[in-house]
Formats: C-alpha cells, structure tokens, sequence
C-alpha cells in the first residue's frame, strides 16, 4: 500500500479513455489499496486510477453525506443518472472540487441522483445508489474515467474562470502532479 503521486489538469493521462479491467488479481487489489490510501492522505472524497497515472477503469471513494460514511471502489463502472440541470449551478450548494485541480472549487451541474453498476477487485457485481454528495462523487468519478475533469462540465463565467485558472498556474503541459503530504499540496513538474 502506498500513496501516490496525483496528476494535475493539462496531463493528457487525465484526459483519455480508461482502459476496462479484464484480470482480477493481486495487482488490481493493490491498485485499490494504492487508491484508497491516496485518497485518505490527499484527502479526498473519491479517485480515480487514471488520477494517479493507471489507464485502468476503476475508482474509489470514501465520504461521509449527511452523517453517514459511504466507501467503497467500482472497476468498470456504467453511471446512470436523472436528468442534469438546466440552470446555472447554485454558487453555495453546488462546489465541486477535484484532487487533480488542487485548491480550487467551482459550481458545477450533476444529477441529482445517481446509480454506478460495475464490478469490485474480485469479479463479483457491484451497484451503487445514490442521491446528494454521494451521487455527485460517483459522477465525478466516472466522468474521470471517461477522460473528463469536472472542468469539462462547467459553463459560463464559471467556465471562463476555470480556464483562467489554468493558464495562470501554468497546467497546460503534461508532467504536473503533487503528493499528498500533511502539509498539503506540492506541484511538482513544470
């Protein structure tokens, strides 16, 4: 088990296809582990392999929404989800961040609810089901997988403001990442 290192928006890693696991073993258990540890170091809601520079489909995420923890992992998920809204998110309840956006928070959109099928590190089927927080990061997650950062899904000024933000911290080049310490994100690379 270890903590790995995060990539940063502008790694083409973030941006391509992960690849559908097709062998249940030893090494994906350790992907997992490797996951959950970098998750909780970071610390995060939830990660996605490709995150950490593993093209494999499958994520973690450990949270708490309205008291209760939810955890767990899905390899190969499928997200179905209600329908997304149509209006401009709501500045206050709808923040989202992201571990490979380090510090920065944006109203972005998402169903309301939502239902991950997939698998866990051993074959066995998987369905989650949620609303709120939960159905959020299982949408963040899956979006990751798919070669989307939440980044993607912003609109207006908020999208304006999100592109700003790369180009004044310089992630447009591959190579930036940062790993998760206790005093917080260091950007290494460029």
């Amino acid at each position: 088990m270890t903590v790995r290192q995060i990539l940063i928006a502008g790694d083409p890693r973030l941006t391509t296809a992960a690849t559908p696991v097709t062998v249940f073993d030893d090494d994906l258990a350790a992907l997992v582990d490797d996951l959950f540890d970098t998750n909780t170091a970071a610390p995060g809601a939830g990660l996605a392999a490709n995150q950490i520079g593993d093209p494999r489909a499958v994520f973690v995420y450990d949270l708490i929404d309205t008291g209760i923890r939810y955890r767990g992992h899905i390899v190969n998920p499928v997200l179905r989800t209600s329908e997304l809204p149509e209006t401009m998110p709501d500045p206050d309840d709808d923040l989202e961040g992201c571990l490979s956006v380090p510090g920065e928070w944006f109203p972005a959109g998402r169903a309301h609810r939502a239902e991950v099928t997939g698998l866990d590190m051993t074959g066995r089927p998987v369905t989650v089901e949620a609303t709120g927080y939960l159905a959020r990061c299982l949408q963040h997650e899956t979006d990751h997988l798919a070669g989307l950062l939440y980044l993607d899904r912003l609109i207006g000024r908020n999208r304006r403001a999100a592109r700003k933000m790369i180009r004044d911290r310089c992630w447009t080049v591959p190579g930036n990442s940062w790993l998760p310490a206790d005093q917080g994100p260091t950007v290494t690379g460029r």
